[in-house]
């Protein structure tokens, strides 16, 4: 019988169900989940201008979507501790399938594909016992689910496809059951880490937070074309001993903390939202601080730019970052600053998921 490694292997020649691509959708960059004043949820294409191309109803608040990388669908995946993903074409508005989690397991709002669109990853809860999980899912077989492997951790967040084909899953450490709602049962032992795995599930590297930060939870994370990690935390610790927010990952198990200015650092609510790659810099948004920060290519803060309710960041053709925030609002941010593109009448949620451009 072959193995894992050697099926998902075979999943690069497989053949896809046609379907219509992202330019037939009004060549969007980005989706965000939204929500109108009358609370009707929505999945929405961005363009690099602000506007938006298309408007799809949800059942219920959106969190992230994976996005396939060039057919015009996207998966809508439930927030925590949420038990279904929606599958939906982006062309028709259609839900065309719903996914369930295995029995004793919940999403976390997050996904991504491989590179050919063949698989579906999804980060995972083991309820029981509070280990996290990444879900296979087998597009081409009508999302059956395929496999699933550790994510080397607890609480993974968001996993991302970096440049080169492999994974990169931020693992923030924090234990949760549905039981006890948003809960964190093990703030005194919690171990964040990225985890970086090849395309058949085997870990390759793997970057703890040090021991004497240890309760900085990497959340969030976006990849540069050369593959470096940025990392963006949300404090647990002492409100008044906070350490860096974001971090650069370039491989060798280590995460190098960018350099924010302390001024900054009070004023964020140990809270950062989003982290997007852009060009050779990056950025990270502070929602509860009203900020959008920007560094560059070594970790060095460059700028603090405000923006009430700021969370949505993704990287647009040029090198500046499309951002959105809870009022509506779709700006682009470079080194120098914010420039409004457009308002919506329409509440952002947390995150852009960008799309291939």
């Amino acid at each position: 019988m072959p193995s894992r490694r050697m099926f998902l292997a075979g999943l690069t020649s497989a053949s896809l169900t046609p379907s219509l691509g992202w330019g037939a959708v009004g060549n969007p960059i980005a989706l965000s989940a939204a929500q109108h004043p009358n609370g009707q949820n929505v999945l929405v294409g961005l363009t690099a201008n602000g506007d938006i191309t298309f408007q799809i109803p949800l059942p219920a608040r959106g969190h992230a979507a994976a996005a396939h990388p060039y057919v015009a669908e996207a998966v809508a995946i439930a927030r925590r501790p949420g038990t279904f993903a929606k599958v939906i074409n982006c062309a028709t508005g259609d839900v065309t399938q719903t996914l369930h989690a295995p029995t004793g397991r919940h999403f976390y709002g997050h996904g991504t594909f491989c590179a050919d669109g063949t698989t579906l990853f999804t980060p995972e809860n083991d309820i029981a016992t509070g280990q996290g999980r990444i879900g296979i899912w087998d597009r081409s077989a009508g999302y059956k689910r395929l496999d699933e492997f550790t994510s080397a951790g607890i609480g993974p967040h968001e996993i991302l496809r970096l440049p080169n084909g492999t994974l990169a899953v931020a693992n923030g450490g924090i234990r949760t059951h549905p039981a006890s709602g948003r809960d964190k049962l093990n703030l005194d032992t919690m171990r964040p880490n990225l985890a970086i795995f090849d395309k058949s599930g085997m870990l390759t590297d793997f970057a703890e937070v040090p021991t004497d930060r240890h309760h900085n939870s990497v959340r969030h994370i976006s990849a540069a074309a050369d593959g470096t990690v940025v990392c963006g935390f949300q404090w647990q610790g002492d409100p008044f001993d906070t350490p860096s927010l974001v971090a650069l990952y370039k491989g060798n198990a280590t995460l190098h903390p960018a350099e924010m200015d302390d001024a900054t650092l009070r004023k964020l609510d140990g809270y950062i939202g989003s982290v997007s790659a852009f060009g050779d810099h990056f950025a990270a948004s502070a929602p509860r601080g009203g900020e959008a920060l920007t560094f560059d290519k070594t970790g060095a803060q460059t700028g603090t730019h405000r923006a009430v309710d700021v969370c949505g960041l993704c990287p647009m053709p040029a090198p500046t970052c499309l951002v959105t925030d809870g009022l509506g609002h779709v700006y682009s941010l470079s080194n120098t600053g914010l420039t409004l593109l457009g308002k919506h009448p329409l509440a952002f949620d947390n995150h852009l998921v960008a799309l291939p451009n």
